[in-house]
């Protein structure tokens, strides 16, 4: 009988390498093409975390500056795109602590009392052609997903949103194989009723992140990485 083997940690390939060196070299393509590889894929983690587009977008370009600014230190024991997504992940994570404790705090200074909130305006799409009846329909799935515990609904991001494997999955999220089987089966019962079979195709074109915003972050990123206009 075979035996069988925990998954590996996928290490980082010649491609990556090759980025990574022009990137040293302060090679402006080289910034770009690593941001542009990349983009959506943090930003739907930091959003699965933080369920705010502001703040997953803020969450992004600090996870460019730090990589950028300590990118000599990766040692390509990973992939460059799952050293990245760890970065945004940690940050997205300590945020969402900072703000459970800030909340925590001023419900204790206030006596409990209730507090207002008040609402991040929802993300513009940046394509013109797409129709209301396409926008009203992310938009169901976004907030379908916001609404899976936090746990479930990372893993049904990196699995079903980005199409990331078992295995990457797991490794990306430290977790067991088997429990990202367990979250992502339990992740979809729950989406299954009110989204899975209606619109589940759609949920691929959930949380854009491209054109102008892409953009507008990839300018501010370089500008604090010191690249000329």
């Amino acid at each position: 009988m075979r035996q069988a083997h925990a998954p590996r940690t996928e290490r980082a390939g010649s491609d990556d390498a090759e980025l990574i060196r022009r990137a040293l070299d302060r090679d402006e393509a080289a910034v770009r093409a690593i941001m542009a590889a990349n983009d959506r894929r943090l930003y739907r983690l930091a959003r699965g975390i933080l369920r705010n587009d502001a703040e997953a977008e803020d969450v992004v370009q600090e996870t460019y500056v730090r990589a950028f600014t300590h990118l000599a230190g990766f040692r390509g024991e990973s992939r460059l795109a799952t050293w990245l997504a760890r970065i945004a992940i940690n940050e997205a994570l300590g945020r969402l602590r900072q703000d459970r404790s800030a909340l925590e705090h001023s419900l204790q200074r206030h006596g409990g009392i209730d507090a207002e909130i008040i609402p991040f305006p929802l993300a513009t799409t940046d394509d013109p052609e797409k129709s209301m009846a396409q926008r009203e329909i992310r938009e169901v799935v976004e907030r379908a997903i916001d609404e899976l515990p936090d746990g479930f609904r990372l893993v049904f991001i990196a699995r079903v949103v980005e199409g990331l494997n078992l295995e990457q999955t797991a490794d990306l999220l430290g977790l067991k194989p088997e429990t990202v089987k367990t979250r992502l089966h339990r992740a979809r019962a729950m989406l299954r009723d009110n989204v899975e079979r209606k619109i589940g195709p759609v949920v691929l074109e959930a949380f854009p992140f491209a054109g102008q915003r892409c953009a507008r972050l990839t300018n501010a990123v370089l500008a604090r990485l010191g690249f000329g206009p």
